[in-house]
């Protein structure tokens, strides 16, 4: 009996229709890099999650700022616009 890690231990299975120029791509891509297609699709899903969640967690702080009534003044909006020119 083979020992699995906790990370082994606490994946899940998804299935997902991707288009067929995507496939092959990921199928190209995990053999000249000598990696399973699944190894790949991790790999590209966490790089995109990491890079887009922060994102969701800006625009969840101003809305809590803005339901808490913490707006920029009109003298504070003023100056980022005369230091951007605009």
């Amino acid at each position: 009996m083979s020992a699995t890690t906790s990370k082994e231990a606490s994946t899940r299975t998804i299935n997902v229709r991707v288009p067929a120029n995507v496939y092959e791509q990921l199928e190209a891509l995990a053999k000249s890099t000598a990696r399973t297609k699944s190894f790949v699709t991790v790999e590209a899903l966490s790089s995109y999650l990491e890079t887009h969640s922060w994102q969701i967690k800006e625009i969840e702080a101003g809305m809590a700022d803005a339901d808490n009534g913490d707006f920029a003044s009109e003298t504070e909006v003023a100056a980022v616009f005369a230091k951007y020119g605009a």
